[in-house]
């Protein structure tokens, strides 16, 4: 058996009491005091999370909004410097490779930020495609990256810098920011559907900020999160999760993330005529918000049924600690994803009924 790979606070979680399993061939915190305890911190005050696992790579060079451009579902030539976007990339099929964030730091400088369980498979994928004067490189060891994420997020935050974060809009970032006497990437942006900041740092700086941010946050409440919180946070939020969401099998406008693809952008990007055949005929199958009307919870994997029909399967599925019901995302027909329609979810032995409701489940309140 491999080793587990670790990020730079591995040792700091045991100070904080932390669980920790195998999530994707690394060794991280499922939950620090306890998923619920955490879930609601974030969505009442606010959480820290160890992110560090996520991958990044640096694309620079004159060639590199070209080839963004061919490799990005989203239109990359829409951003300006110190801001970021979501954006998927897909394979010839349609099918996704990983959904993921680019920051442009300035022309020719970009940032991505990757799922950890894609690093390789992305960079190597991304690598096959690389034409034009670009320098690509993975810097994913040499950064740290820490989420504080609730409506306190940047009250705690701001006590540890001078940088004012107001000024720091909704996927707005700045580079350079002294945080707790460090310096740091620090992006509005994150994983929970709350408000909150992604710290990007040198992996010899994050303990020394994860301490800083727990101890000036305490009067505020700032708890440690693990990743069973930030999933039923991301989960009731909608946010797709990629190996459950989105796969190679699952296209973003499947997924229900076709907002982040631009079929009418210039640039011939790869997936493309794929996506744009789905659209022309009509997705036979979309991602729904499901709710269980009898006892059971969907889990992922679970098969969702119409009468003898097997209509599709759910993607992920919990008891939402926010709203206390049973409820999931399932890929179904299209034909089945009216509101209201009642479906049956095969849960062990038997079939339990469901509704489809809208998602997403959650939304933070306006302030």
């Amino acid at each position: 058996m491999s080793e587990l790979k670790r990020t730079p606070l591995f040792d700091v979680y045991k100070e904080y009491g932390g669980k920790t399993i195998d999530f994707g061939g690394w060794e991280l915190p499922v939950q620090f005091s306890s998923i619920k305890e955490e879930h609601e911190a974030v969505r009442e005050r606010a959480g820290l999370f160890d992110v560090s696992h996520m991958g990044e790579f640096e694309v620079k060079g004159p060639g590199s909004l070209e080839f963004l451009q061919r490799t990005m579902t989203n239109d990359v030539s829409k951003l300006v410097d110190g801001k970021a976007q979501y954006t998927a990339m897909c394979y010839e099929n349609g099918g996704t490779v990983d959904d993921l964030l680019v920051y442009k730091r300035a022309d020719q400088d970009y940032l991505l930020v990757v799922n950890a369980s894609n690093i390789d498979k992305d960079f190597e994928w991304l690598q096959s495609q690389l034409f034009g004067d670009v320098e690509f490189t993975n810097v994913s060891e040499l950064t740290a990256q820490l989420a504080i994420q609730g409506p306190l997020a940047e009250q705690v935050l701001q006590k540890l810098t001078s940088t004012p974060l107001q000024e720091i809009g909704f996927f707005g970032f700045k580079d350079s920011v002294v945080v707790a006497g460090k310096k740091a990437l620090v992006s509005r942006t994150g994983y929970t559907g709350e408000d909150g900041f992604e710290i990007y740092c040198l992996p010899e700086d994050a303990s020394e900020l994860w301490k800083a941010i727990l101890t000036n946050g305490s009067e505020e409440g700032v708890l440690p999160c693990g990743l069973g919180a930030r999933d039923t946070l991301r989960f009731e939020a909608n946010l797709a999760l990629y190996g459950q969401e989105l796969s190679k099998d699952i296209s973003p406008l499947e997924a229900g993330i076709g907002f982040a693809v631009k079929l009418q952008k210039e640039a011939n990007f790869i997936g493309k005529e794929a996506l744009l055949k789905q659209k022309e005929q009509g997705l036979s199958r979309k991602l729904v918000g499901i709710e269980m009307i009898d006892k059971g919870i969907p889990r992922h994997g679970y098969e969702v049924f119409n009468g003898d029909q097997q209509i599709g399967f759910v993607t992920t599925g919990t008891q939402s600690p926010t709203l206390k019901k049973n409820i999931g995302l399932a890929l179904v027909d299209s034909s089945f994803t009216e509101l209201e329609t009642e479906v049956e979810v095969q849960i062990r032995a038997k079939r339990l009924k469901a509704k489809v409701v809208s998602t997403p489940f959650y939304k933070r309140p306006k302030k």
